[in-house]
């Protein structure tokens, strides 16, 4: 089964250019995992332009307490306010991205080389603390056997060059670089996420092809769908994509 998780950047995003309390991060939240959706990715960036320090220990204790079978899902590059932020939460999962902080949005994977090995360090060090550590890569045989070696339990592969090219000829050798990669990770015991530019339109094409692929994280294509559809209705037509089976949310809620 391929799991969804909602990312709700957006959601602080808008609230955030008003200065108010709405919409509500944790309303919305709520809202996706009543829907049935696996669980909830945030990625709180330097300048808190969306999601905040705030929102993420709000949305643990929330998840925590009433959600125990939704994940929460930290994406971040990994600098020592990132690091001290996943340490105090200790996510179920932390999602490393090379981003710059002035990044817009996640737009390469990792290059595991002398210059990141660094990241062994990190990694160890999250793990360690019970975090499943799942890294942002291209799908590059060396990297995906690099992110292996420098102690990753999952990858995520980077699909914004996918989603950019579907629909064109171009597509063809990027899904099939996709499905390669994945094939290795499994090989090598590494889990499978994806992320990036997915939507209604390229996503069930892509769970079909890509084997093994255990996660989604999909935040701007789902809340622009919102939009238009409302927000449970497009939980649900999300999960359709992926293949169905939510989470069982009638015993989700804590008695």
């Amino acid at each position: 089964m391929v799991r969804l998780s909602v990312n709700v950047n957006k959601i602080a995003l808008i609230r955030n250019s008003r200065g108010g309390p709405i919409p509500d991060v944790l309303e919305a939240a709520r809202t996706c995992l009543e829907a049935g959706c696996h669980g909830i990715t945030v990625h709180p960036r330097p300048d808190a332009r969306h999601i905040t320090h705030r929102d993420v220990y709000e949305l643990a204790e929330v998840l925590r307490r009433n959600w125990k079978r939704a994940e929460f899902n930290i994406e971040g590059y990994p600098n020592p306010t990132f690091i001290d932020l996943v340490s105090r939460v200790v996510p179920d999962q932390v999602t490393l991205v090379p981003d710059p902080p002035d990044a817009l949005t996640s737009n390469q994977g990792w290059k595991f080389n002398e210059s990141t090995r660094w990241l062994v360090d990190v990694i160890r060090r999250l793990r360690d603390a019970k975090m499943r550590v799942s890294v942002f890569v291209e799908p590059d045989a060396q990297t995906v056997e690099n992110a292996k070696v420098w102690g990753a339990n999952r990858i995520e592969l980077y699909t914004g060059p996918y989603a950019h090219a579907f629909g064109t000829p171009q597509c063809a050798p990027i899904l099939k670089a996709h499905i390669e990669a994945a094939r290795l990770a499994r090989r090598l015991g590494l889990g499978i996420n994806a992320g990036h530019d997915l939507n209604l339109d390229n996503l069930p094409t892509y769970v079909r092809e890509v084997r093994g692929l255990m996660e989604v994280s999909i935040g701007h294509a789902l809340i622009c769908d919102a939009i238009y559809k409302g927000l449970k209705r497009t939980v649900g037509l999300y999960l359709k994509a992926v293949g169905k089976r939510t989470r069982d949310t009638s015993r989700a809620r804590k008695k």
